[in-house]
C-alpha cells in the first residue's frame, strides 16, 4: 500500500497548489458548462475520503460533520466561503492524508461495509477504498483544472 498512500500524498499536494495558487474570487467561479467551481471540487475531495475509508468502516469522521454534509455528493457549491474556510481546507487536506496512513498502520479499519460506487466499482475492504478514492480525487482535480482552464479561458475573450 505504500505506493498508493505516496499517491495520495502527491494528489494531496496537488489540490493544495491548486488551492493557495488560486485567487478566491476565481476558486468559486462557477465557469460556463460546469456546476460547481474549484474550491468544491477540492473540498469534495476531502469530504468523499472521509465517507470513503470511516463511513463505510464504522469508524468516526476525522474531521468535523460540517465538511460531509457541505461537500459530499449531490451538494451545491457554496458561493460564501471566506479566507478562514480555506485555510482550514488547506490544513484537512495534509491532515487526513497523515492521519488515514496512521489509522491503516494501526488496523483501525478490520471491518468494510460492501458498497458500489457511482463509478461502478464495488469496494470490498479499505485497500479498495484507498485506491478507489485515489482515482476520486485524481477526477476531482482533473474537473478542478478543467475549470481553471475555462475561467482563464473566458477572462481571454473579455479582454
Amino acid at each position: 500500500m505504500n505506493f498508493h498512500f505516496q499517491a495520495h500524498r502527491q494528489i494531496r499536494l496537488n489540490l493544495r497548489q491548486l488551492l493557495r495558487e488560486t485567487p478566491t474570487e476565481d476558486l468559486l467561479l462557477i465557469p460556463d458548462g460546469f456546476n460547481n467551481n474549484m474550491y468544491w471540487n477540492i473540498a469534495h475531495s476531502v469530504a468523499t475520503q472521509q465517507l470513503l475509508h470511516y463511513y463505510l468502516s464504522g469508524n468516526p469522521f476525522r474531521i468535523d460533520k460540517y465538511w460531509i454534509e457541505t461537500y459530499k455528493k449531490g451538494t451545491l457549491p457554496n458561493l460564501s466561503v471566506n479566507a478562514s474556510e480555506i485555510e482550514d481546507l488547506d490544513f484537512l487536506l495534509t491532515e487526513t492524508s497523515k492521519i488515514l496512513l496512521k489509522d491503516y498502520d494501526a488496523d483501525f479499519f478490520p471491518e468494510y461495509q460492501k458498497y458500489t460506487t457511482s463509478f461502478g466499482l464495488v469496494l470490498h475492504d479499505i485497500q479498495e477504498a484507498i485506491i478507489f478514492n485515489n482515482m476520486h480525487e485524481c477526477q476531482h482535480y482533473g474537473y478542478a483544472l478543467a475549470q481553471k482552464r475555462a475561467i482563464l479561458g473566458e477572462r481571454s475573450w473579455e479582454e
